[in-house]
């Protein structure tokens, strides 16, 4: 069977770009992404564009001062899942033979929105209610941040600590744009936003960033060979009165395929990039990656087994709490960290020698679903 391989991978700094346009942003990475693969603009043959609010045509306007027209751009929009689903798609062409060197990119402005939380759709009646009436995604991971501390006998200092942990990792990513550590109590005496869930649980708003991947159906210049073993996307299914909000069953459903697809184990992963929106998303994301067993997310993490030189390091990249989340971007993002993680290149961060990487990724909410999209990607050389 024909495979797909990360050729080469590039990103910008995440954080406050003032003055700097999306097409300059994206540029950036897109170009030190094809000089990291050892090959030039001409040898692409079809671009995806992942992106949520940055209009309409937004790929070929990005790509129209690179000497890039006439071939294919795919704008791919699919909540803050898009990167990883253009991802996704990329692999569809490939492995169909449609062509044999493309190019994914991922680029959002986040402080264009001038801040707060970041707004639902506006196409869907019964959303738009549940929003207007304080259902956003703050108020969702707080309920469940309180059901997981009266369920399974965790404190808000369990929660608080993936943020020192991931801020931690961050401070050693150059790509970050939380680069200082924080303490314990200053996470949980940072502001209530939506309680148990303080500031510094919850990830910026307000971020950047651009990231873009080179990818084949034959291997790169480096000396690692990184290779998607495995990709998938799914969607949310409806919610009954009696669903657990803990399960993350979206999620647990697109790692069960994808571990399937690679024809690897749970064990066998050595590095992980997850989306930690909120400090309750990584605990939960640990059970539905079989990371832990049920009700065993806290021990993972106070045994050490997730941060840098632990078993399994998650979020070496700080993560979205510390790392930042612009969305079109992210999924990219996470799958640029792992080529460098598997490929020995993650300075200062590095984790020991890892063979597989998962990248996981969730995208939107609609009302009565749990989350619209879920993509987990399994990485490997």
């Amino acid at each position: 069977m024909s495979q797909m391989h990360v050729i080469g991978g590039a990103m910008t700094r995440f954080g406050r770009h003032q003055g700097v346009m999306a097409p300059e942003l994206a540029q950036q990475a897109i170009l030190e992404a094809v000089a990291d693969s050892g090959l030039e603009l001409k040898d692409i043959q079809a671009i995806y564009c992942a992106n949520v609010l940055g209009g309409m045509i937004l790929g070929q306007v990005i790509l129209r001062d690179l000497g890039l027209a006439g071939i294919p751009v795919y704008n791919v929009e699919n909540a803050c899942a898009s990167g990883a689903t253009a991802v996704h798609l990329a692999r569809h062409a490939l492995l169909a033979g449609q062509y044999e060197r493309v190019l994914v990119f991922g680029i959002e402005q986040l402080t264009q929105l001038g801040g707060g939380t970041i707004p639902m759709q506006r196409n869907d009646e019964k959303t738009d209610l549940f929003a207007k009436a304080g259902m956003v995604l703050p108020a969702v991971y707080a309920m469940r941040a309180t059901r997981f501390v009266h369920e399974r006998g965790a404190s808000p200092a369990d929660l608080a600590r993936v943020a020192v942990k991931n801020r931690h990792h961050g401070s050693l990513n150059e790509y970050a744009q939380q680069r200082s550590e924080v303490t314990l109590e200053e996470v949980l005496g940072s502001r209530m936003i939506a309680d148990p869930l303080t500031l510094l649980q919850c990830c910026p708003s307000q971020v950047d960033g651009a990231a873009a991947l080179v990818l084949g159906n034959k291997p790169g210049p480096h000396a690692r060979d990184v290779r998607v073993l495995g990709s998938i996307v799914v969607s949310g299914l409806r919610e009954g009165a009696r669903d657990d909000i803990l399960d993350a069953e979206i999620t647990a459903r697109a790692a069960r395929l994808a571990y399937e697809q690679a024809g690897v184990d749970p064990r066998d992963v050595g590095v992980v990039e997850l989306h930690d929106a909120f400090t309750i998303a990584e605990l939960l994301y640990y059970e539905a990656l079989g990371l832990a067993p049920h009700g065993e997310a806290v021990a993972l993490l106070h045994s050490g087994a997730t941060a840098l030189g632990g078993r399994v390091p998650v979020n070496p990249s700080g993560g979205l709490l510390a790392k930042g989340h612009p969305l079109g971007a992210t999924g990219v993002a996470q799958m640029v960290e792992l080529m460098w993680q598997l490929q020995g290149r993650a300075s200062g961060r590095q984790v020991d020698n890892p063979r597989i990487g998962v990248a996981q990724c969730t995208g939107g909410g609609i009302a009565g679903v749990d989350h619209a999209a879920s993509s987990v990607h399994v990485m490997g050389v």
